[in-house]
């Protein structure tokens, strides 16, 4: 898995930075890629990536402020003209309905694929054999929400060696004890399949909020994240009218990956005011109380390992 940053900016496009856009792809995992916010020029930052909009599975949408949503009807209608013809789902707060359909029933747009809208609320969203996907309310000024991907785990490794000393050569009876079945030999004895089976392989843990000031809500989605991805609209001198707006600092951020113990933090959403080495800034203040974060910038990928 791995996430790619098409837009790391806070509220308007910057020269450095487009507006908010996330993308989270599962090529390995699923073949398909998931999106976190589409604001305004997305599909323009998504031409100058390596992403297709065709492999678009899942789109994630925090709150309804336009930096985060503004992109959407040129996504969706783009995706139809770029071969796109997978069902596409789109989950958001509620509300999201009855802003995009009246766009694209006016704008007489053709979608060819099927288009799911989902309004969320608190609690699972999303769940498969392989992926759950949790979402809980943040603190900002309108409904804003973060999501938590949970990738279940996977099954332990077979002992391939430890079956061949058996004498069991690739063939049924090896592929029976490879999903951990009880088997019977030849010679009567039976062998439980578990036991040639590592233990498992614990999935990964993706946490992506939405605009929010410092909640406990955030702390608990994070709680022992892979990677957390975090807004740091400003740096801590501007405490002050972080709050005012419903916005966080980088020092901020960094307090909730430390009580949440997690392994890495990303800031993202960043102040058009903190323009080229102003927002090391942010990094530095960042890793003063959390040393393994990062500052997303526009294409930048982070493998989630």
């Amino acid at each position: 898995m791995e996430l790619y940053f098409l837009g790391t900016g806070a509220g308007m496009p910057s020269k450095e930075r487009n507006v908010t856009a996330i993308a989270l792809t599962l090529y390995d995992e699923r073949g398909s890629m998931w999106l976190f916010d589409c604001g305004e020029g997305t599909q323009h930052q998504m031409l100058r990536s390596p992403l297709k909009a065709s492999r678009l599975e899942h789109l994630y949408i925090t709150h309804l402020h336009g930096d985060h949503v503004y992109g959407l009807p040129g996504l969706l209608t783009s995706r139809s003209n770029q071969g796109g013809t997978s069902p596409l789902t789109l989950f958001g707060p509620p509300g999201l309905e009855a802003m995009l359909e009246p766009v694209l029933r006016l704008s007489g747009a053709h979608l060819s694929y099927e288009l799911s809208i989902r309004e969320v609320e608190e609690g699972i969203v999303f769940e498969d054999d392989q992926f759950v996907v949790h979402c809980a309310k943040l603190d900002h000024r309108i409904d804003s929400y973060g999501y938590r991907v949970v990738e279940k785990d996977k099954p332990g490794k077979l002992d391939a060696d430890k079956v061949k000393a058996l004498g069991i050569k690739p063939g049924p009876v090896f592929g029976r004890i490879k999903r951990g079945e009880t088997v019977e030999l030849p010679d009567g004895s039976v062998i439980d399949g578990k036991s040639f089976i590592g233990s498992p392989i614990p999935g990964k843990k993706i946490v992506i909020l939405g605009d929010t000031r410092y909640c406990e809500a955030a702390v608990g989605l994070a709680v022992n994240a892979d990677v957390l991805v975090h807004e740091a609209t400003f740096d801590s001198s501007m405490h002050d009218l972080a709050q005012a707006y419903y916005h966080a600092t980088a020092e901020e951020a960094a307090e909730v990956a430390r009580k949440a113990d997690a392994k890495s933090l990303i800031l993202t959403h960043i102040s058009s005011r903190y323009q080229e080495e102003q927002a090391e800034r942010l990094l530095s203040e960042a890793r003063a109380k959390f040393p393994a974060a990062w500052l997303a910038k526009d294409h930048w990928a982070f493998a989630v390992n």
